[in-house]
């Protein structure tokens, strides 16, 4: 099932207001991935705001942008039609060997809730990709306990494009085993009411992680425990990983 906070317009196209350009130090990272690729599919891409950029910075290759809320996908449709916006997921996706890069930013890999969901998904990302091509993805350390600061005294404050104040704040509902749900609202100045999403999002150990990369025919070639590339440590706050397909 899609998030509310996906398949929902108006909380969709709130999206890029809490996430412009440049907010994270993951956006040039993936960006530079990207722009090294020759065709690149950026799976659950949301408004696909990476190859947005990567187009911009002049891109000539194939973008495809893979996502399962269609509110999401047309966000990013209406801002450029020279990239491929596919409503769909790995699992089931009808690629066959046809790019350099798959990436998956944006934690994008810890809605895969459970091995099976994560071999699957693996497995189509596996067939997307030609022989030697890199898949690219972050999840958040599960040591680091990101879930302790969702509480209301870390709302998150913005100013949308046309000056009006935005806001979002995350509620903790649970933590079970490697899976943690919370509850998300969003507001925006002008709105009579805030929306709400419910999110659950699964906190794989790095030793999990490259346990169903080996089994889907992938080798790691690199992680790093943040966005300058330093090790993976025990409080580090992501793991993103680099790995080939073999």
């Amino acid at each position: 099932m899609v998030d509310a906070h996906y398949s929902n317009p108006d909380l969709a196209a709130l999206y890029d207001v809490f996430n412009a350009w440049n907010c994270s130090p993951q956006d040039p990272f993936y960006l530079e991935l990207v722009m090294a690729a020759g065709d690149a599919l950026d799976v659950g891409c949301g408004t696909g705001k990476l190859h947005r950029i990567a187009r911009e910075h002049g891109h000539r290759g194939r973008l495809v942008g893979l996502d399962p809320a269609g509110a999401m996908l047309n966000v990013g449709r209406a801002e450029r039609a020279d990239i491929e916006w596919t409503l769909g997921d790995l699992a089931g996706g009808p690629f066959e060997g046809e790019f350099d890069l798959v990436t998956m930013s944006g934690q994008a890999f810890q809605v895969f809730l459970t091995d099976e969901q994560t071999r699957a998904n693996l497995a189509g990302a596996r067939r997307a990709l030609r022989s030697g091509g890199l898949l690219a993805f972050e999840t958040r350390n599960p040591a680091a306990r990101a879930w302790q600061r969702w509480t209301s005294e870390h709302e998150y404050r913005v100013r949308a494009p046309d000056g009006r104040r935005a806001w979002s704040v995350h509620t903790l509902e649970s933590v079970e085993g490697d899976l943690v749900t919370f509850s998300t609202a969003y507001g925006i100045q002008g709105w009579a009411d805030p929306g709400h999403s419910r999110s659950t999002l699964r906190f794989p150990e790095a030793r999990t992680v490259n346990a169903l990369l080996a089994g889907a025919g992938f080798e790691v070639q690199a992680q790093y425990g943040d966005w300058d590339r330093s090790p993976l440590t025990d409080t580090c706050p992501e793991i993103i990983t680099l790995a080939r397909a073999v």
